[in-house]
C-alpha cells in the first residue's frame, strides 16, 4: 500500500543536496580546479565530494527501501544529517576557516548547513508521527 510520506521526502531532499551539493559547490577554479591548491587538499575535496554522494544515495536506500521502517527511518535521517554536522565541526579543527584566504566570510556554509539540518529534522518527527499513527490504527 502506497503512502504518502512528506517526512520521508522532507529526509529525502536533504539526501539529494547531500549527495549533489558538494560537487554544485566545489567542481569550480575556487575547489577542485584551482591551481593553487596543493594536490593533497584536492585529495581530501575529492573524498568530501565522493562522501556526501555515498551518504546521500544510501540515505535515500535505507528510507525507501522499507518504507514502513522505524529502522529504516533512523539510519536514513542519520545519513541525511552526517555531511552536514561534520561540516560544522570541521570548524573545531587548529587551524580551520571555513574560506580561503582572501575570503573573510566566517562560515557561509551556515546558510546551507543548518536548514538542511532542520528539514530533517522535521522530516524525522513527521515520519516518526506517521508511522506511529500507522501502528495504532493496526493494532485497532
Amino acid at each position: 500500500m502506497a503512502t504518502k510520506s512528506w517526512g520521508r521526502a522532507l529526509i529525502s531532499l536533504t539526501s539529494l543536496l547531500t549527495a549533489a551539493g558538494p560537487y554544485k559547490a566545489d567542481w569550480n577554479e575556487t575547489h577542485v580546479k584551482n591551481p593553487a591548491w596543493p594536490p593533497h587538499a584536492k585529495f581530501h575535496n575529492g573524498q568530501t565530494m565522493s562522501l556526501g554522494l555515498a551518504l546521500g544515495v544510501t540515505s535515500l536506500w535505507q528510507l525507501w527501501r522499507a518504507p514502513s521502517s522505524r529502522e529504516g527511518l533512523d539510519a536514513g535521517a542519520t545519513l541525511a544529517s552526517l555531511y552536514w554536522l561534520t561540516q560544522i565541526s570541521a570548524l573545531a579543527y587548529p587551524g580551520a576557516k571555513a574560506v580561503d584566504p582572501p575570503g573573510t566570510a566566517k562560515f557561509p556554509q551556515a546558510v546551507v548547513a543548518f536548514p538542511a539540518l532542520a528539514v530533517t529534522a522535521l522530516g524525522y518527527v513527521l515520519e516518526r508521527r506517521r508511522l506511529t499513527d500507522q501502528a495504532r490504527m493496526l493494532r485497532s
